[in-house]
């Protein structure tokens, strides 16, 4: 019996090695767990810091290109779980009917959103004046804007999952200019997508709560398929932290009311 595929998206700042309690808990669960890095990710958090400078900088269309092959390349349309940025592709990838559905943690705003995000202000990213192609969090502005709830456990967080991020990225973000805007720009309205799952910190930094609201409402008529989980008292970290469990049981809650289980029927 084939197993439903899952492809999880991490978004600026984090390693792809920041989904792996995900993986075993959704593998656990009978899903066949992926969770690729970005094109060029170095294989551990390590080696990402010790050479910053040899990170990619990529873009929001070779990211979302990237993703979109991995989601061709299997045989059934998988589930895309994302975070972040990984949340704003994993809605566009549903709005072109790409995937059976989606969920999108603490997402990167889509386009028609209000600002009001880290990823859409370059005044507000850190280094923001730097020379460098890439972007770095010290651990007092991870602390301070991605953990600001978990402060006792931001220590090891940042020592185990926090890598440098493309500056390329976050202009494409922040300006969208051609085709870069087109990838944030999602078809909210199309009724024959799968469901999707929006799910919100209340008191996110980096991604206010008040920007996946204004996302929800711009679903419009197609809320019947789409859903707005906050979680209180919780902050960008939500998929990382001591609470993640909470998070990811949600997901696997909400999978399975649209009858989406880990071994297909």
């Amino acid at each position: 019996m084939p197993r439903t595929p899952v492809v999880l998206i991490h978004g600026p700042w984090l390693h792809s090695a920041s989904w792996r309690p995900w993986v075993t808990r959704f593998t656990d669960r009978g899903f066949a767990v992926v969770a690729p890095g970005w094109p060029g990710e170095p294989e551990t958090v390590g080696e990402a810091r010790r050479s910053p400078g040899a990170l990619p900088e990529i873009g929001l269309d070779a990211l979302t290109e990237h993703y979109e092959d991995i989601v061709r390349s299997f045989d059934i349309p998988p589930v895309v779980l994302g975070h972040s940025v990984g949340g704003l592709i994993a809605q566009y990838l549903l709005g072109l009917g790409r995937i059976r559905a989606a969920v999108a943690i603490a997402p990167a705003p889509i386009e028609g959103a209000p600002p009001g995000a880290v990823f859409t202000d370059p005044a507000r990213w850190p280094d923001s004046a730097g020379p460098s192609p890439t972007v770095s969090l010290s651990a007092e502005q991870f602390r301070a804007a991605f953990a600001n709830t978990v402060p006792e456990e931001a220590s090891r967080l940042f020592e185990h999952y926090v890598i440098p991020s493309s500056r390329r990225l976050l202009s494409d973000l922040s300006d969208g200019p051609g085709s870069a805007q087109r990838r944030r720009t999602v078809d909210t309205a199309n009724s024959r997508r799968g469901p999707l799952l929006l799910v919100s910190g209340q008191e996110d930094r980096m991604v206010p709560d008040e920007v996946n609201r204004a996302v929800y409402k711009l679903y419009g008529d197609a809320a019947a398929q789409s859903s707005l989980k906050q979680f209180p008292d919780r902050a960008h970290s939500l998929t990382i932290d001591s609470g993640w469990q909470g998070v990811a049981d949600h997901v696997l809650v909400w999978l399975a009311q649209h009858g989406i289980h880990g071994d297909q029927p």
